[in-house]
């Protein structure tokens, strides 16, 4: 006879090989199809009358370029928390939005035309930059989706839509209302090459090499300190194109400055505490001193300009340092902002003698037409020549550079719109104390970044944005940001967008019979700027939660570290600026992605890995299990050796489920359950685990651990289930009668476990959590994909957990199976015998080990739990050759040796009955038995 036609092999569609490159995008197809997103909100929004649940606010990534690896960290662990949520019972709806102005999509889109922005009109510029845009959208939005992340994708937020950009200009109307916005001189980061201003969110820090050089500047007049004549204060710099712009040198009050004479020649005014490395730097072999004052009583001092034939007086500044130069500051309010709030307070004039590239203009002739670098060389020749250079050499250091261009960068004095962060400073530090910040550091960032942020310059020198909504009296030339001036913009911008500020004279926007509020003019001009882009996305909490219908403030802000200085302030400014709190309750960061070194990842290294690459080779599901893998909140790794062990842990997950389905084939849960009392101690153990899983796994979802989550899923599907419960009974399922009890209790212990195992893996595995899905028994999809679907329940009927007692004496089993099996593999080892089947176990216990035996007993055939062929117990001490092991207390004595019973060929077992049954001599009686009850009545 064919015994194998006699056991109950697993049958199920779902494949072993997934397949997900193929698959995952018919999945998607089909999701589309059948609208699972928007029916999935219907569902949750029935129940919520009074609006969401939970809403995370998605930060806008910019529409220009393809997604990289970190833009789809970003996006999975957004799509984890939602649908966790959402499984949960949740309503919880994701808009997910773009940030579509700024110059990296004007500089992208003038890069495809190649051309000069200033040969396009202003109106054809706007029509290439929202093309570009909007065609990233579309290229993004479709990336996104192959992740499997849902949300509300035919109904996006963009900053370029007329309501979006209106609600923007009412933000900037309402902060002018509150008196937080000025316009003023003042300097500012400038790109030569963008040729605009950038806030400090737009820096980059790179190392520069810049000339370092010491210049003496000669004392005119001393106040009766010491004699001027031959004198000189020394200053150190790594700008020399700044010089020219020198209004005045900066002391520090409380230190101590020294004159001293270098020989029998020059004398020279440094600070004490960085004489020694002047010297050093300037060869100074003797220095005698002739006096010594503290930096206040200095002020006052006038020295020569050492280009100019103009003065430079001292003064003092809490600024200066001695951790470099000399302790006398150079100071060009044009150029520096301590200079610019020092030279405030002195009356300097603000000096920046450079046009909007970078060049000198005819305010110094000498150097006019020079970008401000290459001006350099021409300056320290004139210093030269003019006998002032003390020193020059070179100096690498960090400096700052144009994040969308990446050179360098210049201060630079030019008239630009600001908000004034000084005016509500302590409340926005109160707004921080209010949030919940993941990790617990972020609030001190936070509070660090917003008690030191200078005043926010919110201006633009470009064409791509929302225009500021400020006119001018041409009688008066006084700015005007009226109430009435603020609605008329947002009216025309959301019939016309913010296109309708080029397309329409200020008196076509203006309200009928406006006139100046100052002088009572009635002809204006509009502003040219147009806004930080940081405004745009900062504006987002107005325009997304509060005029979708969303709620105020959201639940979650979640996104990398760099956001500190970028969206999470600019969000936090506007929202404290408006409404006097924060846009958000908790804030959430993830860190960058590395390579598989540690290093960051640069096309120029070759060691990017492309989230769609991935996506063909090993499919999203493998990507999404290596976010839900990695401790975001510090910086995480990823290669191709990373993700092919990821892809083995989803192998070992596939197959579990895949092993559970298949012995649910003839399984019906309405006729086949069987309740707990009828369940074997084993089958009891395995859904105690299970029930412990839950509650792990969906407490870990709950603190956004979603690495616990993969390791505790990892751990239950390859020890617990494949390691130990699938194996015991996969005789039970394969060799028992199809309607045996004991059968049936197993499959009911694998129907709970799988459905239950699909819907926890389902927020991070979402293909194949939704295959799985349609291949449970009818009677367990309660919905037609999981993603409808809600989490298992850890609250269940009274007496299903374990007895603290039965899990400790579980605990000592799998500790006894464990060294069970270290015995069996080191007699295999010494080839004494094959596989565990044909192995026989003596345990030797002490007399008074009566109970251990008892309750190790109680749980089972010890035999099938140890997948041997018998289990025999010895009272006494165990033979010197045998392996020990303790059990609380107690030595357990283990020895293992080749059976003498015959293997039954349809179980495989050598077991103990096997060759009693006189139809079926070869069999077990169990198997015989099974085979017996399968042949035809009367044969």
């Amino acid at each position: 006879m064919d015994y194998q036609k006699t056991v109950q092999l697993p049958t199920t569609d779902f494949p072993m090989r997934a397949q997900l490159a193929k698959r995952e995008p018919q999945r998607l197809e089909a999701w589309r199809e059948q609208r699972l997103y928007q029916k999935l909100q219907e569902q949750r929004r029935a129940a919520r009358p009074d609006g969401p649940d939970f809403v995370l606010h998605d930060g806008p990534p910019y529409a220009n370029g393809h997604i990289h690896i970190g833009t789809a960290l970003n996006k999975i662990l957004k799509d984890f928390i939602v649908r966790v949520h959402a499984m949960e019972g949740e309503w919880a709806p994701y808009v997910p939005g773009w940030d579509t102005h700024g110059l990296p999509i004007e500089r992208a889109a003038l890069l495809e035309l190649g051309v000069d922005p200033e040969s396009l009109d202003p109106l054809e510029l706007r029509q290439k930059c929202r093309e570009y845009a909007l065609r990233f959208v579309e290229v993004q939005r479709e990336e996104f989706e192959r992740l499997g992340v849902w949300g509300d994708w035919e109904h996006p937020y963009l900053t370029l839509t007329p309501e979006y950009e209106a609600r923007q200009v009412e933000v900037f109307g309402e902060m002018a209302r509150r008196g937080y916005i000025y316009k003023g001189l003042k300097p500012v980061y400038w790109c030569p090459e963008c040729r605009t201003a950038l806030a400090e969110a737009e820096i980059e820090y790179q190392d520069h090499r810049s000339p370092s050089i010491y210049v003496a500047f000669p004392v005119e007049d001393a106040r009766g300190l010491f004699e001027p004549e031959g004198a000189a204060v020394i200053i150190w710099t790594t700008t020399p194109w700044t010089l020219p712009a020198n209004k005045a040198i900066a002391l520090h009050p409380d230190l101590e400055y020294v004159l001293v004479r270098v020989g029998e020649g020059a004398r020279y005014l440094v600070a004490r505490g960085r004489l020694e490395e002047v010297q050093k730097d300037l060869g100074w072999e003797a220095v005698t001193e002739e006096g010594a004052w503290r930096g206040a009583e200095l002020e006052g001092i006038v020295t020569r300009h050492p280009l100019k034939d103009q003065t430079s007086p001292l003064i003092l500044g809490e600024h200066v340092t001695l951790e470099q130069g000399t302790g006398a500051v150079h100071t060009a309010p044009g150029h520096g902002l301590e200079d610019y709030e020092v030279g405030l307070r002195y009356g300097l004039e603000v000096y920046a003698p450079l046009d909007e590239r970078g060049r000198f203009t005819g305010e110094e002739p000498r150097y006019q037409g020079l970008p401000a670098q290459e001006a350099n060389e021409r300056i320290l020749a004139d210093l030269q020549a003019a006998g002032r250079l003390l020193h020059a050499g070179q100096l690498v250091h960090s400096y700052a550079h144009c994040w969308r261009c990446k050179n360098p960068v210049l201060y630079r004095a030019t008239p630009q719109w600001f908000a004034s962060i000084d005016a509500f400073r302590e409340a926005a530090l109160a707004a921080v104390d209010g949030v919940q910040w993941v990790p617990a550091w972020g609030a001190e960032r936070m509070r660090e970044m917003v008690k030191d942020r200078q005043d926010w310059c919110i201006s633009r020198q470009r064409v791509w944005g929302v225009p500021i909504p400020v006119f001018y009296c041409e009688a008066c030339q006084e700015p005007i940001i009226e109430p009435e001036t603020i609605a008329a913009v947002a009216d025309l911008f959301r019939k016309e967008g913010s296109d309708g500020w080029f397309t329409h004279e200020a008196s076509e926007i203006l309200p009928e019979g406006f006139r100046c509020p100052h002088c009572g003019g009635d002809a204006f001009r509009k502003e040219q700027d147009i806004m930080d882009v940081w405004f745009d996305s900062g504006a987002s909490h107005a325009a997304v939660l509060e005029d979708r219908g969303l709620g105020w403030p959201a639940d979650l802000y979640l996104e990398g570290g760099d956001q500190f200085r970028g969206w999470f302030q600019s969000s936090l400014l506007t929202a404290v600026a408006t409404r006097g709190q924060a846009p958000y309750r908790k804030v959430l960061t993830h860190g960058w992605v590395l390579d598989g070194e540690g290093r960051a990842m640069h096309k120029s290294l070759g060691n990017t890995i492309s989230p769609l690459e991935v996506c063909d080779k090993y499919g999203a599901d493998v990507l999404r299990l290596w976010v839900a893998a990695s401790d975001y909140q510090s910086d995480v790794r990823v290669s191709d050796a990373i993700l092919e062990q990821v892809a083995d842990v989803y192998r070992r997950i596939r197959n579990t489920i895949r092993f559970m389905l298949g012995n649910l084939a003839d399984f019906d849960p309405a006729r086949h359950r069987v309740p707990r009392e009828g369940l074997e101690p084993l089958d009891r153990w395995a859904l105690h685990r299970y029930r412990r899983l839950v509650e792990r796994v969906r407490s870990a979802y709950q603190e956004d651990a979603f690495h616990l989550v993969y390791h505790a899923v990892n751990s239950f599907c390859t020890v617990e289930m494949g390691g130990f419960y699938l194996d015991v009974v996969k005789d039970r399922l394969y060799c028992e009668a199809a309607d045996a009890r004991s059968r049936q209790a197993a499959q009911t212990v694998l129907h709970e476990v799988v459905s239950g195992l699909i819907r926890l893996i389902a927020p991070i595995l979402v293909f194949t959590a939704d295959e799985a899905w349609e291949h449970l028994p009818e009677q367990a999809r309660t919905q037609p994909s999981v993603h409808l679907a809600t989490f298992p329940g850890v609250e269940e009927e009274a007496g299903l957990e374990l007895e603290a007692g039965e899990e400790a004496a579980w605990d000592q089993l799998l500790n006894l199976r464990h060294a069970v099996y270290q015995a069996i593999e080191e007699a295999r080892d010494r080839r004494e015998v094959g596989g565990s089947r044909e192995v026989s176990v003596e345990l030797y216990l002490a007399p008074e080990a009566g109970e251990l035996k008892a309750s190790l007993e109680a749980l089972g055939d010890l035999a099938e739990l140890f997948l041997v062929s018998e289990v025999c117990f010895h009272e006494g001490p165990a033979p010197a050759e045998a392996a020990a092991i303790r059990l609380g207390q107690l030595e357990v004595g283990v020895q293992v040796r080749k059976t003498a019973h015959a293997r039954c060929p349809r179980c495989r077992r050598n077991h103990p009955t096997t060759g009693r049954d006189q139809r079926f001599p070869e069999l077990c009686l169990r198997c015989a038995a099974v085979v017996a009850s399968l042949e035809p009545a009367g044969s």
